[in-house]
């Protein structure tokens, strides 16, 4: 996500690397550069006209510091006005009452139904709540079916009263959460134009009845200026806590994100970065910036890493890497640690300078892990912890059982070696960055 528009941005600031003083001539370019980049983002074009003007005011005149370059300045500057459109402050979602509800909203298609599934994930998760997900979307064919698999897949109850009207569902939903202890409640509307008003009413009635702590609008982050429009018309009816971006880990110009919080007022509390049920992260603005900047978001990383990584494992198996004693029964746990936490190509986009070294377009197939763990698990548990001794019949052997080739296990044992090496030179403080 961002990826272009981060990338037009970056170079519009490497046009005033080397100039002693920001002035208006030297960063005339640059901010032509950044109001073309934010207008193919698809950011609205009254946001990009005060974006580039407060940048301009606030840059001019500046004296720029001894211990800076012009570009930090200005790279400051830019990254302070991200920040002051994607809301400035991360929001989080209400968990504290109990029972705490949430619904909710939008058009059609836009995946709330995922949705619902993805937040009663992470709230019990993050937050040890007992969800209940109630299905109360009677329109759209096939729309319950598929919010209870989402509900078998995670194990978390749906409370479904079929094509009963919605209203009667969410009293009898409120009175099966009390007898059940369940003290977060997620319910799923129906999809509806903002401009269908018997929909939008039976919606009204939802809120009164269930007077929900949020009521979130999911939008298709591949909408574009539309969804201020769809967002506005929500807003008048129900009074939304919030927006929750889906499809933003596709091909996406992501300028509704730098929209919506600037000109609705309502904030951004997630975004949809994987299909995947744990594919949901909470909102941090300058978290955002940093990515759009191509500055990495390594927090994000860390609690990622830190949910699902065992902290006694990990520091096992750093002990192992200082010691030199790191075999392949332990990069099989790390490579199982990493599946845990998530699509590798999201976390590689998250590092600091992804773009730069084309770590951002890098599509990972979930089969070469599953070839590379076949491959070690073909293995006795003597050859994991000593691969030294693996000779040709060994290897042999190894590839028939993992169905494939010797090639393959000559390149996994190589790259194995390359990588312990790489360690030994890190713990003895030898290892120098290749940049």
């Amino acid at each position: 996500m961002f990826e272009y528009m981060g990338d037009r941005i970056s170079n519009a600031i490497k046009n005033i690397k080397g100039m002693g003083r920001i002035t208006e001539d030297n960063i005339s370019d640059a901010i032509k550069e950044i109001r073309i980049a934010l207008l193919e983002a698809d950011v609205n074009y009254e946001v990009v006209k005060e974006f580039t003007k407060n940048v301009k005011e606030k840059a001019l005149g500046q004296d720029v510091a001894k211990s800076l370059k012009p570009e930090e300045v200005f790279i400051k500057l830019v990254k302070d006005e991200l920040i002051s459109l994607l809301g400035e402050n991360y929001i989080p979602l209400e968990t504290s009452k109990n029972p705490t509800i949430i619904m909710l909203v939008g058009l059609q298609g836009s995946g709330k139904t995922t949705t619902c599934g993805k937040i009663a994930n992470l709230v019990r998760k993050k937050h040890a709540k007992k969800p209940l997900l109630v299905a109360c979307d009677i329109y759209r064919p096939a729309a319950i079916d598929q919010l209870v698999e989402v509900g078998k897949s995670l194990n978390i109850p749906v409370f479904n009263r079929g094509k009963e009207d919605p209203r009667l569902i969410v009293q009898k939903a409120l009175e099966y959460a009390k007898e059940n202890g369940n003290d977060y409640i997620i319910v799923d509307t129906a999809g509806r134009l903002h401009i269908d008003e018997e929909l939008m009413n039976e919606l009204s009635d939802l809120s009164n009845i269930l007077n929900p702590q949020e009521i979130l609008l999911v939008i298709d982050a591949m909408m574009g200026q539309d969804a201020i429009n769809v967002i506005n018309g929500f807003n008048d009816k129900l009074k939304l806590t919030g927006a929750i971006l889906t499809k933003m880990d596709g091909n996406t110009k992501g300028g509704v994100a730098l929209s919506v919080r600037h000109l609705t007022n309502i904030p951004i509390k997630f975004i949809g970065d994987s299909e995947k049920m744990d594919g949901l992260s909470e909102f941090y603005p300058e978290r955002m910036a940093e990515r759009i900047l191509d500055m990495g978001d390594i927090l994000s990383i860390a609690e990622k890493a830190t949910e699902a990584i065992d902290e006694s494992d990990a520091k096992n198996l750093a002990n192992k890497m200082q010691k030199g004693k790191f075999d392949l029964e332990d990069f099989l746990t790390t490579m199982n640690q990493i599946k845990k936490l998530g699509p590798l190509e999201n976390i590689l986009k998250m590092l600091p300078g992804a773009r730069n070294m084309g770590l951002s377009n890098i599509n990972i197939n979930p089969k070469d892990m599953a070839h590379i763990e076949a491959i070690v698990l073909s293995m006795t548990p003597y050859e994991r912890k000593h691969p030294e001794v693996l000779k040709a019949s060994h290897k042999q052997r190894i590839a028939k059982g993992s169905g494939r080739s010797v090639e393959e296990v000559n390149r996994l044992l190589k790259q194995f070696d390359q990588m312990k090496d790489m360690m030994k030179k890190m713990s003895n403080g030898s290892f120098k960055m290749p940049f």
